[in-house]
């Protein structure tokens, strides 16, 4: 049997082969670039040595997404693939007396840790998975960039109408972002016409708003401390923020037509678990794969990072200790949430939330104890393919 032990980068990868007795063939490894020369390369070192998928187990560490155009030439040529979490191959490296570190070594040492066996694989996804998953991260980096936005229009309102967030419960309600849209400075909405102004607020508030409103908004602006310099600079930005806004928005509503779509093809039960709706539940989903390569609900603690961290040495154990935060971000930042609704939201959890609230816990360790019992719930329901059913 002959291991290839592959370091991945952006722009070349190192590979080394490795024999079954551990030595490494051709005395070292080679470089082969990420591109078609690259793979062919790779081909022609293969046929040299008589590398086969019969013969050969092909190993690799999950390097931010550099892997997947190598994974996926492998796998059309039948090859045996572990991608492994690249916390083993540190562990390994750091047992080794000189603390040398290049892509030779890296791509050696992936290859001995697959000769023996001493490895966590990290799970490839099936096609539907991996697309439910890049969507709802693009999902998510939508969802920052429009707070991000909002961030940038408060700080610009904050210098050129100080006043203005007082005037609407809503700063980015429909009312309240058509108004800006047309009249940005507290001197443009100062001098526009009484009526028109009516119009405007009562047509986007359904009738809610109308002239006495209209008139606040005015003797606001009149009486306003905002800068008077650079206005239109200012007001500029902020009507292009807000068509961005916009835009985004609806490029959001977009994607959760997507994820809605695959969420109904996979047709899981994981929606009937409390705190979890379609959004939370596609990113669980899409994170955790497949459910049946988990022992139990423990092993998704530990995965999406929220079991606690051990602090101890000698007789000292430490008394504060904070979530790991280790694995998925992505799957950590979901299942809080979910967690955070379901405190509140359902009875049995409720209840568990304030009775560690009444032994004196905090609000986030309570959720945390929440999060971690919604973790042994997902993998039951998952596990089983049945709807959850709440314990009266």
């Amino acid at each position: 049997m002959f291991y290839v032990g592959i370091d991945i980068a952006k722009r070349a990868h190192e590979v080394c082969f490795l024999s079954s007795d551990g030595e490494v063939l051709d005395g070292n490894s080679f470089k082969i670039p990420n591109t078609i020369s690259g793979v062919d390369k790779l081909q022609r070192m293969l046929d040299k040595y008589g590398l086969t998928p019969q013969n050969s187990i092909v190993a690799m560490e999950a390097t931010g997404h550099y892997w997947l155009v190598l994974y996926s030439w492998l796998l059309e040529r039948g090859f045996e693939i572990k991608v492994i979490n690249p916390i083993v191959t540190d562990a390994f490296r750091n047992m080794r007396i000189r603390k040398a570190k290049n892509d030779r070594i890296d791509a050696e040492i992936v290859a001995r840790v697959l000769m023996f066996g001493e490895y966590q694989e990290t799970s490839v996804s099936s096609d539907e998975t991996l697309s439910l998953r890049q969507l709802c991260r693009y999902r998510l980096w939508q969802v920052q960039t429009v707070s991000d936005l909002k961030r940038k229009i408060i700080a610009l309102l904050d210098q050129v109408f100080p006043e203005y967030e007082n005037l609407f419960t809503d700063i980015f309600g429909m009312s309240s972002k058509e108004l800006l849209k047309l009249y940005t400075t507290p001197e443009e909405i100062a001098s526009v016409n009484t009526l028109k102004l009516t119009n405007l607020l009562s047509s986007h508030s359904k009738g809610h708003f109308g002239k006495e409103k209209a008139l606040e908004v005015k003797a606001v602006a009149k009486g306003s401390l905002g800068i008077k310099i650079a206005t239109d600079a200012f007001a500029f930005q902020i009507r292009q923020m807000l068509e961005q806004l916009e835009f985004v928005d609806e490029q959001i509503e977009g994607i959760d037509v997507e994820i809605n779509a695959y969420m109904d093809k996979l047709n899981s039960p994981i929606t009937t678990i409390p705190g979890i709706g379609s959004a939370y539940g596609a990113v669980i989903l899409s994170e955790l794969g497949d459910i049946h390569r988990f022992p139990g609900g423990k092993q998704i603690v530990s995965y999406s990072g929220i079991d606690a961290s051990v602090s101890e040495s000698g007789d000292f154990t430490g008394d504060q200790c904070h979530i790991s935060k280790r694995g998925s971000s992505y799957l950590r930042r979901a299942i809080w949430g979910a967690a955070f609704i379901a405190s509140w939201s359902d009875p049995e959890l409720s209840a568990y939330y304030q009775r560690l609230r009444k032994r004196g816990k905090p609000h986030q360790v309570a959720v945390g104890a929440v999060a971690r019992k919604l973790c042994h719930i997902i993998f039951a329901v998952l596990s089983e393919n049945r709807t959850y059913e709440a314990r009266v």
